[in-house]
Formats: structure tokens, C-alpha cells, sequence
């Protein structure tokens, strides 16, 4: 099963796919990787993390496949601690080195998707090292809502948090919001 989730990702989708906010893609996600995302919430994947591509292929499924399936509902985050601690077991093993630029990239994401400073200030080495200048930029611009604010001001309706002043008014703002 993770080759199929790494072949959906990485070659049934384009690129441009993986950013869009497109309700077909959403309802085929879900249609074919909902059961899988309750198995990996579940830990059932844990076989998964011995190798390189399993531990992505379990990442992609908690990280990205939530924002997908649970789109704008409280879900698409819920998995997010889940998705970046296997991260952050995968990097301390050292499977990040074996992955292409691209399968690294998706690998990282949950420290982008954190909500801690600490979390990050790793980021940032974790994306310069990556070499790839828009998506340091995109986790440098993540950093400074989270220096600023502490959290993502663009989360709270969906999670029910009470938006201050200053976020308000951050969020009336040009991309504020990814």
C-alpha cells in the first residue's frame, strides 16, 4: 500500500496538484485513502517506518491527506503531532538523506504545519538544507506568523479558537492564509 499512496503523490498528481485547494481531488483522496488514513491514525502502519519510503509514504498520508480528506473541518489538523513526530523520527534517523529532494520536502511539511517556534527554528535548517529557495521562503514565512502570533491566525474558526485584534487584522491582509 505505500507504493500506492507514493505513486498517487508523486506521479498520478502533478506538482502544481499538491497546493491546489480542489474539491475532486479532496473526494478522490477520500475515496481512496480514507481507510488508510484511519489505519495510520490508528498506528496500524508502524511496519512502514523501518524504510525510507514507508515512513514518507506514512507522513503524507497523516500530513497531507488530512488537509485533503478533513478539509476545512477541525480533522485536517488533528493528525498533524502524529505526522511530525514520525518526521522527526524519520530525520533522527537519518531516512530523510535517502529520499529525493521532492520526497524530503513532504517530509518536513509537518514542521512547517507545527505550531511551536521551537519546531521552527529546525524547519529552517531542515528547508536550507533541502536547497530549495521557495519552499525556504514559504517555511520562513510560516516561521514569522508563528514568532508573531504563536499560532496560525488562519486556523482559528476552523478550530473554534477565539481570534485577537491583531490577528483580525493579520488576516484581512494578503496571503495570510496558506
Amino acid at each position: 500500500m505505500q507504493e500506492q499512496v507514493l505513486e498517487f503523490w508523486f506521479h498520478e498528481l502533478s506538482p502544481e496538484q499538491w497546493w491546489q485547494h480542489d474539491p475532486e481531488l479532496d473526494a478522490v483522496i477520500e475515496h481512496k485513502f480514507a481507510n488508510l488514513h484511519t489505519q495510520a491514525e490508528l498506528g496500524e502502519l508502524y511496519t512502514w517506518r523501518a524504510e525510507p519510503h514507508g515512513a514518507l509514504a506514512e507522513v503524507i498520508i497523516l500530513d497531507q491527506f488530512s488537509r485533503h480528506i478533513y478539509r476545512d473541518t477541525p480533522k485536517a489538523y488533528a493528525s498533524d503531532a502524529q505526522a511530525l513526530a514520525l518526521a522527526q523520527i524519520a530525520v533522527s534517523q537519518g531516512l530523510d538523506q535517502q529520499l529525493t529532494p521532492d520526497e524530503r520536502l513532504f517530509l518536513y511539511l509537518p514542521y512547517m504545519h507545527s505550531e511551536s517556534p521551537f519546531i521552527h527554528e529546525i524547519a529552517m535548517g531542515l528547508f536550507t538544507a533541502l536547497g530549495k529557495p521557495t519552499n525556504l521562503d514559504f517555511e520562513y514565512r510560516h516561521k514569522v506568523i508563528i514568532d508573531r502570533f504563536g499560532r496560525y491566525p488562519h486556523r482559528n474558526d476552523i478550530l473554534g479558537r477565539a481570534s485577537t485584534d491583531a490577528e483580525i487584522a493579520f488576516l484581512k491582509q494578503p496571503d495570510s492564509s496558506f
